[in-house]
């Protein structure tokens, strides 16, 4: 093609409305600057597509160039250029309304409705443009009704998506980020990662990447566990023996998943007694969390401490009483009373309050008390909670913390076998003065007050002694904790009379 057909192109083109083309392409320039220096921060991204209109208004001149001999080609190439610019102007306008206004006084505008709205900017545009170009409206939009009713059939269950797409975002039944059970089977729970013109897109507890059809979820019914509010309630069932009463059962319950993983004190978990089984009465542990992602641990977990709780009350969870054993297997040798008191016994010698007693009454202390289990995590006793007996750690490791008002919570010392806390409490009935958690799986020998009132009874000059051995090891622990505890006050009993008060002596 030489020079002098493409000159006559564009001489043909200036002639036929260079300065309607001059202000156009002026005024959609000024409004995609409007839009870009009005748009919330992290919304300019969406100027691209003005932009990218006014980039392509040459384009019509090209084709004019290619088919320079079309008798139409001048004045299409103009209109072509015109359509370009007035779809520019009028996205440029639609965003500056959608986003730079509305979203500054509501809530952002969903995607797939911009997208929307953004296409029939174009649309009217084309319209525009073909009514100017001399079509008339009958034609217009008979032909286009032919070529709808086509489409429609075409892609009816494309159509169908997108429309349902519309109506999610219409109705907010779920957003992004929530969790979601999308149809009537209990494992298909995911979170909402996606909800795009097609299909929402989520990621069950099983890292699997699901995409649903719009279609789909429009007509099943949506469980979401994250709305109204943000936590959900998980269920527990718990079966305890007959001979033991609902509500020491219930008790012991709440008082073991109190702090566990997950667990919210507010809204506070609840026991009920459910059913009555053939293995003994159930019981329905309701509990709430915020941790839906990880509601699997949140359920061993508490599972977990249910049942240490209820090892150490003596209360065994009953098995199915139409068990049958094929093989009968021996079991291990238990441990002998003897040797599980001299166990004790050597455990008990070695705190040293405990010295002034001699062999046969760290005896009678090992005889009479018993050993108690506690899962990792657990709090042993908890600061301000009353109390009335030692720990004695014979196997596993407690964390001691304090905590006074708002600071925050202070860690004291790690206590390994040997080591021993509770005794004042043991001794003069005080609240607990720190909180002591096993941070692994802990045996702990609970040494506890009636023990020690039948010794006392027995033997009065021991308060001496058993006082002197508690001021001391009261001393050496205000360092650790001065910055946590308040001096006490003036006047205050002595620990003897505190001992002789609380043994009714």
């Amino acid at each position: 093609m030489d020079d002098s057909r493409l000159g006559a192109v564009i001489s043909t083109l200036a002639g036929g409305g260079n300065a309607d083309v001059a202000r156009e392409l002026l005024v959609a320039l000024v409004a995609l600057a409007i839009f870009v220096f009005s748009a919330p921060r992290g919304r300019r991204w969406l100027s691209w597509g003005p932009a990218a209109l006014v980039l392509l208004a040459p384009l019509p001149l090209a084709v004019a160039w290619l088919f320079p001999d079309a008798e139409a080609g001048p004045q299409s190439a103009l209109l072509g250029i015109r359509f370009f610019l007035l779809a520019s102007l009028l996205q440029s306008v639609l965003l500056v309304m959608a986003v730079s206004i509305w979203e500054r006084v509501s809530r952002p505008m969903p995607r797939i409705f911009l997208d929307v709205l953004r296409l029939l900017t174009i649309a009217a545009a084309l319209v525009a443009i073909l009514f100017e170009a001399g079509v008339r409206a009958e034609n217009l939009f008979t032909g286009s009704a032919v070529l709808t009713a086509v489409l429609g059939f075409a892609l009816k269950d494309t159509l169908g998506n997108v429309f349902a797409g519309l109506a999610i975002h219409a109705e907010h039944p779920f957003e992004i980020g929530d969790w979601i059970q999308y149809d009537t089977i209990p494992a298909h729970v995911g979170k909402v990662v996606e909800i795009n013109w097609r299909a929402t897109k989520v990621i069950t507890l099983d890292e699997a990447y699901v995409i649903i059809p719009n279609g789909q979820l429009a007509q099943a019914s949506i469980r979401n566990f994250t709305k109204p509010e943000p936590w959900s309630r998980r269920s527990i069932y718990v079966i305890a023996p007959y001979d033991v009463s609902p509500q020491r059962v219930q008790r012991i319950i709440l008082d073991a998943i109190r702090g566990s993983f997950g667990v919210l004190d507010h809204p506070a978990a609840s026991v009920v007694t459910n059913d009555f089984k053939d293995r003994g009465v159930e019981y329905w542990v309701r509990l709430f969390t915020t941790e839906f992602d990880k509601r699997d641990r949140v359920d061993g977990m508490a599972r977990d401490r249910i049942w240490y709780a209820l090892a150490r009350e003596g209360i065994e969870i009953p098995v199915a009483t139409q068990q049958i054993r094929l093989t009968h297997l021996p079991a291990p040798p238990a441990e002998p009373a003897e040797a599980a008191t001299a166990r004790r016994v050597d455990s008990l010698r070695r705190i040293g309050m405990l010295q002034v007693l001699n062999a046969d009454q760290l005896a009678r202390l090992a005889g009479e008390n018993v050993e108690r289990v506690f899962a990792a995590g657990e709090p042993v006793i908890r600061q301000g909670d009353p109390g009335a007996s030692l720990f004695v750690i014979m196997s596993g490791a407690v964390e001691v913390t304090v905590r006074q008002g708002d600071t925050p919570t202070v860690r004291l010392a790690t206590l390994e076998p040997g080591d021993y806390f509770g005794e004042m409490s043991l001794m003069t009935g005080t609240p607990r003065s720190a909180t002591v958690t096993a941070l692994v799986e802990s045996r702990l020998l609970e040494v506890g007050k009636e023990s020690f009132r039948r010794l006392i009874a027995d033997m009065p000059d021991l308060v001496e002694g058993l006082g002197r051995a508690l001021e001391t090891r009261e001393r050496g622990r205000d360092h650790a904790l001065a910055v946590v505890e308040r001096a006490a006050e003036p006047g205050h009993p002595d620990i003897f009379s505190r001992i002789r008060d609380f043994f009714a002596m």
